[in-house]
């Protein structure tokens, strides 16, 4: 079986597809983790967002266990990703590097932003995670002003409605929702809730077929 769990910035679903793995015993992977390495090997190398073939080299030799957990959860990790994520040649070589998890005996969870919609079209199940900015903005400045405290919710905002907007409308693999996605709005609901809400999704869907 597998699970994608698309969605926006600070929504949870990283959470929830982490949870999901652990309930359904399948293999997890936070896709995202992925541009994320490439994107701090660019800002440790000097590689210049705009060299797409130096890019597309650190995605192609990126170790994803070389690097540490804080240096991948910054705000400045985190714009940065977003920029490499719109790089053809970047998503290009990771793309078979997501299949083969995939499709590995058993099936996986994967989240990220175009699991359902690019990387794997052909999930058992799909669901879609999304809450409102304000409360998004909310999260993602609790979890970062603890190691930036000069960072304010106001700044917060603005950089996840830059986020998103980039997100959208880049020219390959734009965040969107695959049209068979199951929606799971996290605004009003604690983690387990939505941990909860999400079991139900798949159960049900795994009912259906």
């Amino acid at each position: 079986m597998i699970i994608a769990i698309d969605g926006t910035l600070a929504s949870g679903k990283g959470t929830i597809a982490k949870r999901l793995a652990e309930i359904f015993q399948l293999s997890y992977l936070d896709t995202g983790k992925l541009y994320r390495c490439v994107a701090v090997a660019a800002l440790q190398q000097g590689v210049a967002f705009e060299d797409e073939l130096q890019l597309a080299q650190l995605a192609e030799t990126i170790d994803p266990d070389a690097f540490a957990d804080s240096d991948l959860r910054t705000a400045e990790a985190g714009q940065a990703a977003s920029r490499v994520a719109a790089v053809q040649s970047v998503r290009a070589a990771l793309l078979s590097f997501q299949r083969r998890f995939a499709e590995q005996p058993g099936g996986a969870v994967l989240d990220g932003r175009d699991i359902g919609t690019v990387i794997c079209p052909h999930a058992d199940v799909k669901i879609w995670v999304d809450a409102r900015l304000e409360i998004r903005a909310e999260r993602r400045w609790k979890e970062l002003v603890q190691k930036d405290p000069s960072l304010t919710l106001e700044e917060m905002v603005r950089q996840l409605k830059e986020r998103d907007e980039r997100d959208r409308t880049r020219a390959t693999a734009p965040m969107k929702p695959a049209t068979d996605a199951l929606l799971l709005d996290s605004s009003d609901l604690t983690i387990d809730a939505a941990v909860d809400k999400a079991r139900q999704l798949v159960e049900q869907k795994r009912a259906e077929t």
